[in-house]
């Protein structure tokens, strides 16, 4: 096998890695908690390992959160337990009035901490140069952590259909979208947003996605060679 076969199978896998686990944590932090999906994860074990950055401290730590909630569940969710993490998402990532865990980029880098300012524009014309928008345009802010994550699994995706059709420079182009994305905008508060939310959780679930997350960036920020920007918050 070629040096080249090599280098790209260990891309692929490390792009559907990235695919799988950013998608589930955009989707976990944007959308609020459905018991038929959360089924699901406990149903498939979705929480045994990673398929990305599972050498990562925090991925560790994430996981071993997450696969003990998962079998404390093994049953099914309780009345008791979904609407315990409904109230918990609700007060983390939607609340009124001040959020110690407010889910926008935008929120930690003005005094005021006012939604749809300089870094949410940014972060749409990110979106629109690849096509994308995002699902409540105007009416919510564009640098929601969990699109942002989306955002990333969805350049991980191009990355992988130039891969299937052999096409090395649109690769890079996908390869360093996703630097300069991580450089400019997601490493600058994913990191401190994560501790903040582990911290503030009263859930299991919502604590351990976030040091999911804190791993994940850490091992984009490892294999991309992207510089970890001091932390701005947390």
């Amino acid at each position: 096998m070629s040096d080249n076969k090599v280098i790209s199978g260990d891309l692929t896998a490390t792009l559907v890695g990235e695919v799988l686990l950013l998608g589930l944590l955009g989707k976990a932090f944007y959308e609020e908690p459905q018991r038929e999906w959360l089924g699901g994860l406990i149903a498939e074990e979705i929480f045994a390992e990673s398929p990305f950055g599972s050498e990562q401290p925090e991925m560790v730590r994430g996981l071993e959160i997450l696969h003990q909630w998962s079998q404390a569940r093994s049953g099914g969710i309780s009345d008791a337990d979904f609407l315990e993490l409904k109230q918990d998402y609700t007060r983390l990532f939607i609340g009124i009035g001040f959020m110690t865990t407010a889910p926008w980029e935008s929120v930690y880098f003005n005094r005021e901490r006012m939604v749809f300012q300089e870094q949410t524009i940014q972060v749409r014309n990110w979106y629109a140069r690849f096509n994308l928008q995002a699902e409540k345009l105007n009416k919510e802010p564009d640098d929601h952590i969990g699109l942002e994550l989306l955002f990333i699994a969805h350049l991980a995706s191009l990355a992988l259909q130039t891969i299937e059709q052999n096409e090395n420079k649109s690769i890079d182009e996908f390869l360093q979208a996703q630097r300069d994305f991580l450089s400019e905008h997601l490493l600058r508060w994913g990191p401190g947003w994560c501790k903040l939310v582990i911290q503030h959780a009263s859930t299991d679930f919502y604590r351990g996605l976030a040091h999911l997350s804190q791993g994940a960036l850490s091992a984009l920020a490892d294999n991309l060679q992207v510089k970890m920007p001091k932390g701005v918050i947390g």
